[in-house]
């Protein structure tokens, strides 16, 4: 199973310029999490933060009971082989056929022999689709070829936690798609722990179990992904359905006049722009027929269960329609229960993830052998 990456109050400037701050959040393991935000908000940096390659001024990032920010070089060292990165335009060597930027972290971090070595690159080639092609150049392949070479290079450690960075970046949305899929299909066969920084909004829909988003320095919100995906925040809609009616603006936030002369331009007939109406939450993407079953959705749906209490109404009600007659038996709720409960208490702030409710309604977790982290914060579930 993979790593629980523990993150509180991480805060990064470079000079007087603050990045983001107080970012609190559990990535619980062997899930797929999605980072979402306007560009300039620090999403990259937020990926080179947790491995190291960036120091944060304040707060802590625990794998494994070790803390990125404050532990020494050896035990970062050490610590950087629990992850597979995948960057942006997958980051391959020009000069180097496909085996070679395979194999390349194998012959510079182990002492594996060449036959070894054969057999684990052929292996993780196999498990992104790209058998036959390690002959190949990157020059000599299609973008989609790359990511997925890269994919495979962050595989051959054997990694507990994956980094992803913009998937999507340069990919047509038919490929896009399959990009998405693989990273199901390999979370499956390997239960590491993901997290995805994306700008796409169908794979931030339809791929990950929890979502996340940075706006204005601030962690917006993280958690389930039903709770960002049923939000009211209107920073949240905006973002969802790609419009200019909103806080974001081209240089991320907007003013009051701003805010104030483009309603007065929408509702006078012009169109804002963006999709019609993103709403609801859409089925999540499965593994390949054929493949395992992903061993993080029982911990997930475990986890959620237990804080469904402290949910927004909405979102309660979409996690409760996902389950199957037998789940929610298992669980002990059920839609029409469910409503009357919201009925009786009305709904949660989005932004606290709070509230209680009488012991005998909520849901029960009869053998239940995961254990949800403790709440480590605002946001954080």
């Amino acid at each position: 199973m993979g790593a629980e990456v523990v993150i509180e109050g991480l805060t990064k400037s470079f000079g007087k310029q603050t990045i983001w701050r107080d970012v609190t959040l559990t990535l619980p393991p062997g899930e797929v999490s999605v980072l979402l935000g306007p560009s300039g908000t620090g999403k990259s940096v937020f990926l080179k933060s947790m491995i190291g390659l960036l120091k944060p001024e304040r707060g802590s990032c625990v794998i494994n009971g070790v803390d990125i920010v404050t532990c020494s070089e050896h035990k970062l060292y050490d610590t950087r082989k629990m992850f597979g990165v995948l960057f942006q335009d997958g980051a391959l060597f020009g000069s180097m056929n496909l085996y070679d930027n395979v194999a390349f972290p194998l012959r510079e971090h182990t002492k594996k022999s060449e036959s070894e070595i054969k057999r684990i690159v052929l292996e993780k080639l196999e498990m992104t689709g790209l058998s036959g092609a390690e002959k190949k150049l990157p020059g000599e392949i299609s973008g989609g070829m790359r990511k997925r070479a890269g994919l495979a290079r962050a595989l051959v450690l054997d990694p507990e936690i994956i980094l992803v960075d913009e998937p999507d970046s340069g990919l047509d949305p038919v490929r896009t798609t399959y990009i998405s899929q693989l990273f199901i299909d390999v979370n499956a066969q390997i239960d590491a722990t993901f997290l995805i920084v994306t700008h796409n909004i169908n794979l931030a829909r339809t791929v990950p179990d929890n979502i996340g988003m940075l706006f204005r320095k601030e962690l917006v919100m993280f958690g389930p992904r039903e709770v960002l995906l049923t939000s009211e925040e209107p920073v949240v809609k905006q973002f969802l359905n790609g419009t200019m009616d909103g806080p974001i603006g081209m240089s991320e936030e907007k003013d009051s006049a701003q805010m104030a002369a483009e309603r007065a331009m929408f509702e006078a007939g012009h169109h804002a722009g963006g999709v019609e109406d993103v709403s609801g939450v859409p089925a999540q993407m499965q593994p390949t027929p054929g493949l395992p079953e992903r061993q993080g959705v029982r911990r997930r749906k475990d986890r959620v269960m237990r804080i469904l209490h402290t949910l927004p109404a909405e979102a309660r009600e979409t996690i409760i329609a996902s389950l199957t007659p037998e789940e929610q038996r298992h669980y002990g709720v059920g839609p029409a229960r469910q409503t009357a409960r919201i009925n009786n208490r009305g709904d949660v702030p989005p932004r606290h993830h709070s509230g209680q409710l009488p012991t005998d309604q909520v849901a029960q977790l009869p053998g239940a052998q995961w254990q949800a982290p403790p709440n480590r914060g605002q946001g954080s579930t």
